[in-house]
């Protein structure tokens, strides 16, 4: 049997090649990032036959082209996290560092700890990774805007937002794509208002909001003369919240037509919905790459950490956050929903709670305990069952 380990990066990946005994078997080779390059690499992989394991680090994207060639070639590929295969290298005792080396250290690694080839689904967990991550930028782009248009209405009608229990409810937006400042609710025709608060509110609100409305504008300290200028932000504000949140629609199709694809039941546990039940699915990729809860914890960054120097030990402990950044959102908003939908999930939140720790500690607790039921259900395949016992 053959290891193959490469080290991945963006011009050239270095290549090594050790048998079951851990003997390099041809000396360390490199291969350019191109088509040119992966049929070299093909050519020195064809005289080992079918014995041979190919492990590599998700390093970046750079290793997804080289995934699919080689498993388009029938390769059984391992797709390693870099965090294990520094863990392997401090326990060595050359502590040279350089890419050559590197890939040796992912070869051995493969062949110590006998990984599992990638289940093969993994083109799909990286089309959600895509899609996930680019709903993320899409829900940041969303909230810069209405940060933006909060700022302009503090300026120019700074009770408004106190009319409305959302000023972003689709009749509080059909008003602002007519008047925006106070001196403009003061003018506007009070039948007028109440005709399109009634119209756009489904009958919601009538005669009293517009009339609520125009006092509050009558009243107010806004400034006057920027209305011209900042009606004109207020339009194009409104018209990209409006094509973003299309958008963010548009991507949510597609991530349910791709969870459609994988026999996953991560989004059974209650508060996990698909957006984030994908986003944690993406990001945590092939389970068999990790070993134990804990590793996985680990690679969420949500394990705690904890300052010594010497005989001081901080009393207060802190989240690693190593690891993937988007995991941990994902997980953050699935825990918070949890709290609304979870009842087992909410009373170990209680229970936080009444131990002293802050909301956040307290949430942050409840989403290590929901990477923990991630973990079983992802590794037995099943759905989620309540209250069976987890540390």
């Amino acid at each position: 049997m053959y290891y193959c380990g490469i080290d991945v990066a963006k011009r050239k990946h270095a290549v090594a090649v050790l048998d079951e005994h851990g003997h390099p078997q041809v000396a360390v080779f490199a291969t350019e990032n191109t088509q040119a390059g992966m049929n070299v690499l093909l050519e020195q992989l064809k005289p080992l036959g079918t014995e041979v394991s190919i492990g590599l680090e998700a390093t970046g994207h750079y290793w997804l082209s080289l995934y699919d060639v080689l498993t388009r070639h029938g390769y059984p590929v391992s797709v390693i996290n870099p965090m294990q295969v520094a863990a392997y290298r401090k326990s060595g005792i050359r502590k040279v560092k350089n890419d050559r080396t590197d890939a040796v250290w992912i070869a051995d690694f493969l062949r110590i700890s006998n990984l599992p080839a990638t289940k093969q689904d993994i083109p799909t967990l990286m089309q959600l990774r895509e899609l996930t991550r680019f709903r993320f930028w899409l829900s940041d782009q969303i909230g810069d805007c209405k940060r933006k248009l909060l700022t302009i209405l503090d300026r120019v009608f700074p009770e408004y937002e106190k009319l409305f229990s959302d000023v972003f409810v689709s009749s509080s937006r059909a008003l602002l794509r007519e008047a925006v400042s106070a001196q403009e609710f003061s003018d506007f025709d009070l039948q007028e208002l109440t005709d399109l608060l009634s119209k756009t509110s489904r009958k919601r609100f009538g005669a009293e909001k517009a009339k609520q409305i125009q006092e509050q504008a009558q009243k107010s300290i806004g400034v006057g003369f920027l209305a011209d200028a900042v009606h004109v932000e207020m339009r194009c504000l409104l018209a990209q919240i409006d094509l973003l949140e299309e958008q963010r629609e548009e991507v949510e199709k597609s991530l349910e037509e791709l969870m459609a694809l994988l026999p996953q039941h991560i989004t059974s546990i209650p508060g996990v919905g698909l957006a984030s039940g994908a986003a944690i699915l993406a990001e945590i990729g092939d389970i068999q790459r990790f070993e134990s809860p804990e590793k996985l914890v680990a690679y969420a960054g949500i394990d705690a950490t904890v300052h010594q120097s010497g005989q001081f030990q901080a009393q207060q402990m802190h989240m690693s956050k190593r690891g993937s950044a988007y995991l941990r959102l994902a997980l953050w908003q699935a825990a918070s929903m949890s709290l609304l939908h979870n009842e087992e999930l909410k009373s170990y939140y209680d229970k936080k709670r009444k131990e002293g720790k802050a909301h956040r500690v307290a949430l942050g607790a409840v989403c290590r305990k929901l990477l923990i039921r991630v973990y079983v259900i992802l590794k037995e395949n099943r759905p989620y069952v309540p209250h069976y016992s987890l540390s």
